[in-house]
C-alpha cells in the first residue's frame, strides 16, 4: 500500500480535474456559500452541529485577504438569518499572518468582533509548524482584547503540543484535538500511529482533568472508543466537550456517536478553491489517496 499511496501522489498533478471533482464532491459542499447552507442545514436536521469553512489558504496577496474576510463575514451572517447550529473556521494564513502579520490579526479580529455581536464562535485553526506561534500568540491576543467566543486548534502529532496544551488549559481555552496532517521533520513531530495515538489521549486527558471544552477530532475508532471510556471515567456532561469530523468520511460511524447521545460537528468546505485543498490533503497524507482509490475502483 504505500507504493501505491505514493504512485498516487506522484501521478495527481496529471489527473484531470474533473476526475478529481468527482471523488472530492463527497467531501466538498461545493462552490457557493449557498452549496454550504445547504449541507448545513441538512446536518442539523439529523441533530448534528457544523463547522463552515470557506478554502483558501497561504495567501500572498493583500487584497485577497480582503475578500476572504469579506466572504467569512457573509458566511456568519447567513447563519444567522438561517437559524443554523454552526459555527465557522479560519486559517491564519489566509487572512494574511504571512503577508503581514498585523493586517492578518486585523481580519481576524473583524471576524470574530462580527460573530461576537451575532453570538457565534469562530475556530482559529493550526497549519504548519512554522505558523504555530504566530498563531497562538493571534489567539491570545483576541483573547486580551476581551473576546471568549474563539478557540484554537493542538495537533497531536506535534512534540511540543503537551507543554502548549498545559498551557492552554490554564486560560481556560477551547480546544479541537487533532491528529494532525502536515508533513513536519520527525524532530518536531511523532511519525508512528501508535506514538500518535497516546500523544493525542495524554493530551485528552489533561484537557478532561482541567475541565476545558474540546472537540475531539479523530476518524480513528481507537481514538473514539478510548475517549468515550475516558468521558465515562471522569463522569463528563455531555455540554463538556463534542466529537468531530470531516464531511463524507466514516459516516455511519457519525451517526452511530449521535445515537449514543454524544454531540457532534461535522466540518463543512466550501468554496472555488476546492482542487488545492483537496490535491493538498492527498499530497500531505498519503493514506488518504488509498481511501480515494477505493472511492474510485470499489463500488
Amino acid at each position: 500500500m504505500p507504493i501505491l499511496n505514493q504512485l498516487i501522489t506522484t501521478v495527481l498533478p496529471f489527473i484531470p480535474k474533473t476526475i478529481v471533482g468527482q471523488v472530492a464532491k463527497r467531501y466538498i459542499a461545493g462552490v457557493r456559500l449557498s452549496d454550504g447552507i445547504q449541507v448545513v442545514k441538512n446536518l442539523n436536521e439529523k441533530g448534528m452541529m457544523a463547522t463552515m469553512d470557506l478554502l483558501g489558504e497561504d495567501i500572498k496577496n493583500a487584497g485577497e485577504t480582503e475578500l476572504i474576510r469579506n466572504g467569512i463575514l457573509s458566511i456568519l451572517q447567513s447563519i444567522k438569518v438561517n437559524k443554523l447550529n454552526s459555527n465557522v473556521s479560519v486559517k491564519p494564513t489566509q487572512l494574511g499572518l504571512e503577508i503581514d502579520k498585523e493586517l492578518g490579526y486585523h481580519n481576524l479580529n473583524t471576524i470574530i468582533k462580527e460573530a461576537d455581536r451575532l453570538g457565534n464562535f469562530v475556530r482559529i485553526d493550526m497549519e504548519n509548524a512554522t505558523t504555530t506561534d504566530d498563531t497562538l500568540t493571534m489567539y491570545r491576543r483576541i483573547r486580551a482584547d476581551g473576546f471568549n467566543n474563539t478557540g484554537v486548534v493542538i495537533q497531536a502529532y506535534m512534540r511540543r503540543s503537551e507543554t502548549d496544551v498545559r498551557s492552554l488549559v490554564k486560560e481556560r481555552a477551547n480546544i479541537r484535538l487533532c491528529k494532525g496532517i502536515y508533513n513536519e521533520l520527525q524532530s518536531i513531530a511523532y511519525k508512528k500511529q501508535q506514538e500518535i495515538r497516546n500523544n493525542y489521549l495524554t493530551l485528552l486527558e489533561i484537557i478532561f482533568k482541567a475541565g476545558s471544552y474540546v472537540g475531539i477530532a479523530t476518524h480513528d475508532d481507537y481514538l473514539i472508543d478510548r475517549a468515550c471510556e475516558m468521558i465515562q471515567k471522569f463522569g463528563l456532561d455531555k455540554e463538556q466537550y463534542e466529537f468531530q469530523m470531516l464531511l463524507g468520511v466514516r459516516e455511519k460511524r457519525r451517526d452511530a456517536i449521535v445515537q449514543n447521545g454524544h454531540r457532534l460537528r461535522v466540518y463543512v468546505p466550501f468554496g472555488e478553491k476546492w482542487y488545492a485543498y483537496s490535491t493538498r490533503r492527498l499530497k500531505e497524507n498519503p493514506h488518504m489517496a488509498w481511501y480515494i482509490t477505493k472511492a474510485i475502483f470499489i463500488r
